[in-house]
């Protein structure tokens, strides 16, 4: 809603031109403040609502009519007691009647102050009752009254302005009961007051019509101006002498106007009047001079000293704002039609301090729930009174047509219509009031007085115009709203449609994504298959040709050999014992080699067929043509002492262990006898190894180990692979498997041989396991005895080097992950006692378990929890260090880049002034900001809703000050600074403080120890690093609390993360918002030039069919020339 003022009415306001008594009373200032639901707001930037209303027209008692007595008087006033105080206090506050805010206010002064009001409302008295102003009154409106000599002595030599003065300060400074016993049923003050307002209303409206006459006739104002002037009490000006000897008394009212009779008067004189004034026809100055009544009504206020009608009607208004400024009075005036009617027929006094004044009250009813429809109801009654043809035109002539411009005056007119049409819930009601007012010419008039020098004008006016209900304006937001909403509903159609399809495109590239995934694993799969066979086909190819070198030496060796021999045969006799003896030198005898029956195929034969059977896995095919048989015979032979060639030991030393050679002769004759015949295929030695296996055996035990979670491979599943060529039971020769269970057995106890140390066959141990039952004894619960002896199992360390280590705290004994294992195993009070218990009662300490005599040692140990904890700090110290330094570092680079920084600063000064640019007219300049409102930037947007504040700002700086485009390289570390906690770090080094002050303790408590070097060592290395470490710190949260306060925020709340997250939220918003900038210049760059191109081409377009034309008329022409001269020839 529009600003209504809430104008301070003074009795200054009150006073008259000319001088008058009156009581000694006080003046105080009084004020309108009132409120209205609807939400007017005050000058003051408060808002008006009803039920809050405050009745302060006017000054009045309870408020300003406190006196300070003399010194004198106060001192002869002893103080009493406390509670007499408060007593007296809170009576002298219901008195007064005031609101609940200002007696609050008064509640809080001091007992002196107290006091002081106490005494001052004590000697308050009244004067007179309301009867001595009543009974003036009412012989004022009394027409026998002039002819009774008692009347005139009553109402003395006071005039009746001075009687309204003195009723009107009584009404404001005495006390609340007063005011209700003036307003009684008994009184009845308030129908006397408006019956006397309503009477001297009747006596302008004439002193008017006279004035308006004698300015229709010169010359007979000229003629009567002597008889007319003078008489009749002290006016201020010519018409009030006119009126008060020319006037007559009118009957006796009865707390109404006769305005029937009026209307009737005003019309038998339409003939004669020569225009009209304010509604009033005129009549003609002999009537209105000779008339009768009035020369009675003349006689009456000469006889009753009665004052002006002016001075009287201003005073009788400042009466009923003084009623009105309790509640008690406010309600009697609103439910009194006849005062507000009066009340709004005063519009017609001249004084436009009088206007103002009954525009004031006449707002102030308005804002009272139900008051609007009472003020309009006066309205239509005085424009059936003054005869207007629209509401409000005589209000409309006074603040338009003025003699002379008074700004209270057109302050309250601009209040009284803003609040008329503006406090209105109903809309097409509003519009209709504001329809009457702009029919009057309101709108075009307003336009003139923008330009005013007046502020509060200039407010009253803006709140008018804001608030101005444009139909056509409203009606095309309603048809653009609707086809917005159409819009919505089809974008957000098509977003649901783009939304279901990006769902799909995600899922398709979901599935894609995965396919891609198993692709790569197999793609990775199978390279790395290949490399291996690369390896195994690069070895194999390695192998071969060195067992073809050797072959080939093998070959010439045996070539000659075979010659040696052969020239040995030739030289040797041809005798059998001859013969016999170089065949016993050179090899065993025929006979003996093929006497014994051929046994079945040894496992090494196979391998020792060809260099082939080594290939890989895949079944190994037909075997090659055997080379000629000497070779081979010689090449499968057994030299060396028994030793297998190279081509026999291609897959691996392993099988010549598990077979003897055949024929361990020295010079290996059986071998060679065995390759005499030739070979058979090696497809025929496949089933050998099959043939070959054997039952593995069961490997007893002497405890029960842990089971290892493998997947074996059945006998039929071994076949081909490397497996086949290994021998598992030879290995248990060669290890030790006892330290092997004692490392890995399950249970509690030793060997179950019931005590013997004799060695026991594992096969014959095992039943008696499995029967007999552990007699140990635990005092640990089950659940944490299982965590002990799994936390035991990874610890790994006897419990003497365990104790030893935490004695001396020693952490290359004893590792920190240990340390942290023995801080979850150390006894809690209820272990410890149970363990010291279970010791006093002098129970077998062998009977308790491994776990119960780990805890058992470790109950022993003196302050084990600190020590560990001291041990753990040790070991994590550096790492918190190496941690927090670099947390605080970016803090402080971050606090003084920040400060520091020129060109940030210079961003927010030109964001500055683009805000103070927007708001300063509303809101008043700002002189700064907080820097939250850099976020709130982007959501200021553009009239075409394209682009933001932002956006103009960057572009802005980039065209204007290009320098500062960067400023984000003045800033360093922000990025790492809004990811760090202060309140963390803080406890994280306080929590490095409270470690070192136990660490003390513990070399105090060492003194002159044997093991303290360790923690000399530690605190010698580490103090001064976390003195370097707090004094960072110190200076990381000085830097920030200098930096959040250079910036305008509060230091006690200012979170560090926080803080920073809106200068990189800013600078990369304005990164974005630059880039995006540029796309749409060079978006509308493309544009323009396309436009351009277009446009030349279609210039280029018609310049070639300019051309064809000119061609065409070219050549017709020449044509026509030719036929021409063809004729011409032919004829």
């Amino acid at each position: 809603m529009g600003a209504v003022s809430s104008r301070h009415i003074s009795t200054s306001d009150a006073l008259v031109e000319e001088g008058g008594g009156g009581n000694n009373h006080d003046h105080g200032n009084g004020n309108c403040s009132i409120s209205n639901k609807n939400g007017i707001t005050t000058a003051t930037g408060g808002f008006l609502q009803k039920q809050d209303l405050h009745y302060d027209i006017g000054s009045s008692s309870q408020y300003h009519h406190v006196r300070q007595p003399s010194v004198r008087s106060r001192s002869q006033q002893p103080m009493p007691t406390t509670d007499e105080l408060d007593r007296r206090f809170a009576k002298v506050l219901a008195s007064m009647d005031l609101p609940p805010d200002k007696a609050k206010l008064l509640k809080n002064y001091d007992d002196e102050k107290k006091w002081d009001i106490i005494c001052d409302q004590d000697m308050v008295q009244a004067k007179d009752p309301p009867s001595h102003y009543l009974n003036k009154l009412r012989t004022y409106l009394d027409p026998k009254a002039s002819r009774s000599h008692r009347k005139r002595k009553m109402v003395g030599e006071s005039t009746s302005t001075q009687v309204l003065r003195d009723l009107e300060i009584s009404l404001r400074t005495n006390h609340i009961e007063w005011v209700k016993e003036f307003l009684d049923d008994t009184n009845q003050g308030l129908d006397a007051l408006v019956d006397y307002l309503s009477f001297r209303l009747q006596m302008m409206r004439h002193e008017q019509r006279v004035e308006e006459a004698l300015s229709d006739s010169d010359e007979r104002l000229n003629m009567t101006s002597s008889q007319t002037v003078g008489g009749g009490g002290t006016g201020s000006g010519s018409a009030d002498g006119l009126c008060s000897t020319s006037v007559g008394v009118s009957s006796p009212l009865s707390g109404s106007i006769n305005m029937d009779g009026m209307r009737h008067h005003q019309h038998s004189h339409v003939a004669h009047s020569g225009g009209s004034l304010n509604g009033f026809l005129r009549p003609s100055l002999a009537e209105v001079l000779d008339s009768p009544s009035i020369r009675r009504r003349s006689r009456h206020i000469a006889k009753l000293n009665m004052g002006a009608s002016t001075d009287d009607i201003h005073v009788c208004i400042m009466c009923l704002r003084a009623i009105m400024n309790n509640k008690y009075g406010f309600n009697m005036v609103i439910q009194h039609r006849e005062a507000i009617n009066c009340i709004a027929l005063s519009l017609i006094h001249k004084s436009l301090r009088t206007k103002a004044l009954v525009l004031e009250l006449l707002a102030a009813i308005c804002l009272v729930k139900g008051g609007h429809e009472i003020i309009l109801s006066s309205f239509d009654n005085f424009k059936d009174v003054c005869q207007e043809k629209r509401r409000f035109q005589t209000l409309m002539e006074y603040f338009m047509n003025f003699e002379a411009f008074n700004i209270d005056f057109m302050v309250a007119c601009m209040q009284f219509m803003n609040i008329v049409v503006h406090s209105v819930e109903d809309m097409n009601y509003r519009v209709h009031l504001q329809y009457e007012f702009t029919a009057l010419g309101l709108d075009k008039y307003l336009e003139k007085l923008r330009m005013t020098e007046s502020e509060e004008l200039k407010v009253q006016i803006s709140a008018y115009l804001d608030n101005v209900f444009d139909v056509a304006g409203l009606m095309e937001d309603s048809e653009t709203k609707t086809a917005a909403l159409e819009r919505v509903q089809e974008l957000e159609d098509q977003l649901e449609r783009e939304v279901d399809r990006n769902s799909e495109f995600m899922y398709k590239l979901a599935e894609l994504e995965t396919e891609v995934a198993v692709l790569k694993a197999e793609r990775e799969d199978l390279m790395t298959t290949k490399l291996k066979f690369d390896e195994e086909v690069t070895t194999l190819r390695r192998i071969l040709k060195q067992n073809e070198q050797e072959l080939k030496k093998r070959e010439s060796l045996l070539q000659s050999k075979n010659l040696e021999l052969q020239t040995l045969t030739r030289s040797l006799p041809r005798s059998g014992s001859n013969s016999e003896t170089s065949l016993q030198n050179g090899g065993a005898s025929p006979d003996k080699c093929m006497s014994p029956p051929l046994p079945p195929p040894p496992p090494p034969l196979p391998s020792a067929m060809s260099p082939a059977s080594s290939a890989p896995p895949p079944p190994p095919p037909p075997a090659p043509p055997a080379p000629p048989p000497p070779p081979i015979t010689h090449g499968g032979s057994v030299s060396n002492g028994g030793t297998l060639s190279p081509t026999m030991s291609t897959n691996g030393g392993s099988i010549g262990s598990r077979s003897p050679p055949y024929g361990s002769g020295p010079n290996g004759g059986p071998m060679i006898c065995a390759f005499q015949p030739p070979p058979p295929p090696v497809a025929g030695f496949m089933p050998a190894p099959d043939g070959a296996m054997t039952i593995k055996r069961k490997v007893p035990t002497k405890y029960k180990l842990p089971t290892l979670n493998w997947i074996a491979l059945k006998p039929n599943q071994v076949r081909g692979t490397i497996f086949n060529e290994l021998d598992d039971e030879k290995i248990f020769k060669h290890i030790d498997f006892n330290e092997f269970e004692e490392r890995f057995k399950i249970g509690i106890g030793g060997s179950l041989t019931n005590g013997s140390n004799t060695e026991v066959d594992g096969l014959h141990s095992y039943p008696s396991r499995r029967f007999k039952k552990p007699d140990n004894v635990s005092l640990l619960e089950h659940t944490r005895l299982r965590n002990i002896a799994i936390s035991r199992r990874k610890l790994d360390m006897p419990i003497d080097e365990v104790i030893a280590a935490i004695h001396s705290l020693d952490l290359k004994k004893l590792s920190l992950e240990n340390v942290e294992l023995l801080q979850k195993m150390v006894p809690t009070d209820v272990e410890v006692k149970s363990y010291k218990e279970y010791i006093a009662e002098r129970k077998d300490q062998n009977l308790l378990t491994e776990e119960d005599k780990f805890m058992l040692q470790l109950s022993r140990v003196e302050r084990i929890s600190s020590k560990l904890s001291i041990m753990n700090y040790m070991g994590n110290f550096f790492d918190c260090l190496h941690l927090i330094s670099p947390q605080i570092q970016a803090i402080t680079t971050a606090s003084n880049s920040l400060k520091k920084s020129v060109k940030f600063k210079a961003v927010l000064e030109i964001v500055l002034a683009f805000g103070n640019y927007l708001n300063s007219s509303k809101r008043g300049p700002a002189y700064g900001f907080k820097l939250q409102s850099l976020d709130t930037l982007i959501d200021t947007k553009s009239t075409d809703k394209r682009s933001s504040l932002l956006h103009y700002i960057v572009a802005t700086i980039r065209q204007k000050f290009p320098d500062l485009l960067n400023f984000d390289t003045e800033l360093y570390c922000t990025d790492k600074a809004s990811q760090v906690s202060l309140e963390n770090i803080v406890t994280d080094v306080h929590d490095l403080e409270k470690g070192m002050e136990l660490v003390k303790k513990e070399a105090e408590q060492r003194v002159k120890g044997t093991q303290t070097h360790i923690l000399r060592d530690f605190l010698n290395n580490s103090e001064d690093k976390l003195k370097k470490i707090k004094m960072e710190l110190k200076n990381a949260q000085d830097a920030f609390k200098e930096c959040v306060e250079y910036f305008g925020e509060s230091s006690r709340n200012a979170d560090a993360a926080a803080f920073f997250a809106l200068i990189v939220r800013f600078t990369r918003a304005f990164k974005i918002h630059d880039q995006e900038n540029e796309q749409r210049r060079r978006l509308e760059q493309a544009a323009a030039q396309a436009a351009n191109k277009k446009e030349s081409d279609q210039v280029l377009m018609r310049n070639k069919m300019n051309q064809k034309k000119q061609q065409k008329l070219g050549c017709v022409t020449m044509e026509s020339s030719l036929l021409h001269k063809a004729l011409i020839n032919s004829a």
